[in-house]
């Protein structure tokens, strides 16, 4: 068995971790994988959302595995990160399908994401606080971004552990489904984005992203050369909702 493997369903690319006598924690030659999944993935074009998850029910990824702390050493110089691709941005959609543990470089990983789907079992935190390890992985930059800095700051500096109704309160993750139902909610998440059209959905996104940090007129001019780019491709979909397309919500939302 690989510690990574790569499946397309649908219009997704799924990406699960399976080193599941490990709760999923990642060694150096796995985050290797990782790192080549990613890439799989970004030149795949027919493979419009990532979804990243962890084999089994009982954790999708524990962190990096500090057993096997060695074998990071030939990545801490990489681009990618320590874990693979924490330090890339994707161009396409991505979502975590979460159950049990999601700690440490874990979490960072499901951060990585833009869209977060747990069951009532995810546990979601920073436990490394506890042994000095630092967040390295992304995780002091995108969690004040996701859940904004006070409570941020409450889950970096405390190392503590939250549930999924805590996580989904904080709008740590998006949506809670029972038991078992995490990657399928995923899969039909990553089909409804599929179905819209690309270049603005993507352009969107782009925006969003890279405007987070920009002062307001400059993210505001960012968005509007984002959606002069794709006027051709709004002008056909105000044409179609004219006609009667989508109206009263039909074929609306994810």
């Amino acid at each position: 068995m690989t510690p990574v493997s790569y499946e397309r369903q649908g219009a997704a690319a799924v990406v699960a971790i399976d080193r599941q006598d490990r709760r999923n924690a990642v060694d150096g030659p796995t985050a290797d994988l990782l790192a080549e999944a990613y890439e799989r993935f970004e030149a795949d074009d027919d493979a419009r959302v990532m979804i990243l998850t962890g084999a089994g029910e009982v954790a999708f990824c524990a962190g990096a595995d500090l057993k096997a702390i060695e074998s990071f050493g030939p990545r801490m110089g990489r681009d990618g990160g320590p874990l693979g691709f924490t330090r890339r941005i994707a161009s396409k959609p991505t979502i975590a399908a979460i159950s049990g543990w999601c700690l440490a470089g874990g979490l960072e990983l499901a951060l990585w994401c833009d869209l977060r789907v747990a069951t009532p079992t995810a546990a979601l935190g920073f436990p490394e606080r506890r042994w000095g390890v630092p967040l390295i992985d992304g995780g002091t930059q995108r969690l004040p971004r996701i859940v904004g800095l006070g409570r941020a700051l409450d889950l970096i500096l405390s190392g503590r552990i939250v549930d999924a109704d805590e996580a989904l309160a904080m709008g740590l993750v998006n949506e809670i489904v029972p038991e078992g139902r995490h990657l399928d909610r995923a899969l039909e998440m990553a089909e409804a984005l599929a179905r819209f059209p690309q270049d603005t959905m993507l352009a969107d996104r782009a925006a969003a992203i890279e405007g987070f940090d920009l002062p307001l007129p400059e993210a505001l001019a960012l968005e509007a050369r984002s959606g002069e780019a794709t006027l051709e491709t709004a002008w056909r979909g105000a044409a179609r909702f004219a006609d009667g397309e989508g109206r009263g919500g039909k074929g609306a939302g994810v």
